[in-house]
């Protein structure tokens, strides 16, 4: 079996992150290998988005390093962290109006030059992602037009048109029923296995459970804990960072949290 012999796709060493004086995290180590899944977890407010944007590169950390295969973010030359990292923000503004192809086609900017315009090639990889996202049919239309849940599965397109290494995703299931949360994650699950890194934000753990290969586990008072999703989850360590009792039960080869 052949291994990926590049650097691990992201690593935390001795990362700190703060919020004004309050501590996200503090002293943080990880590395993200290709096929990882990584879940951050938490309850409300505990620092979960605040944590993926300095991984994406987008904050100022507090102590220690972020490594972008095996660089810190200012190692790379302008622009070209792009092509390696790519982040699904929980909101979508949308400013000017335009088509659902157009917004997806956005995903290959850091590919083009200052003066460059999207190649069939391009089109072609952004109609495969709208396929890919069940939004085949959809080019034309206007992105004011769309339902919540359309619009959430056109930034995910435009995020597997960008075709970075690392994906980073700020709860990607928002707005979206259980039929395309599924499908959503099937999707990155099978990016892990060709050799993606993932990082995401969810709330449902029982999903985290299901799909993480390591998860990171936010108390909100600025502790952690990061292993392997096995030993990360366990009633009495979620019962601690979500400030509510949990019990553990089995159905069959999985173990389903629920709250007590």
């Amino acid at each position: 079996m052949k291994t990926d012999a590049r650097p691990p796709v992201l690593a935390a060493d001795r990362l700190s992150v703060q919020v004004g004086r309050r501590n996200v995290v503090h002293d943080l180590d990880f590395t993200l290998q290709p096929g990882d899944t990584l879940v951050i977890l938490g309850r409300n407010g505990a620092g979960k988005t605040t944590l993926l944007h300095t991984l994406a590169g987008l904050r100022d950390v507090a102590g220690g390093d972020v490594l972008l295969s095996g660089q810190p973010y200012a190692a790379w030359p302008r622009g070209h962290e792009a092509c390696l990292r790519g982040l699904l923000a929980q909101s979508q503004p949308d400013f000017f109006s335009a088509t659902v192809l157009e917004t997806a086609l956005v995903g290959r900017h850091p590919y083009l030059g200052r003066w460059d315009w999207e190649s069939p090639e391009d089109e072609a990889i952004a109609l495969a992602a709208l396929a890919t996202l069940g939004l085949d049919g959809f080019a034309e239309r206007q992105v004011p037009t769309l339902s919540g849940g359309e619009r959430q599965r056109l930034a995910i397109a435009a995020l597997l048109v960008q075709q970075p290494r690392l994906y980073l995703l700020d709860e990607p299931l928002a707005h979206l029923d259980l039929h395309h949360e599924i499908g959503v994650l099937d999707h990155f699950q099978a990016l892990a296995r060709s050799g993606a890194g993932i990082v995401m934000v969810l709330h449902d753990i029982n999903l985290t459970a299901r799909y993480a290969s390591h998860v990171l586990l936010l108390d909100g008072q600025g502790g952690h804990e990061f292993g392997p999703a096995r030993e990360i989850l366990t009633a009495e360590r979620l019962s601690h960072a979500y400030g509510h009792p949990l019990r553990a039960i089995r159905d069959g080869s999985q173990t389903l949290f629920l709250p007590c």
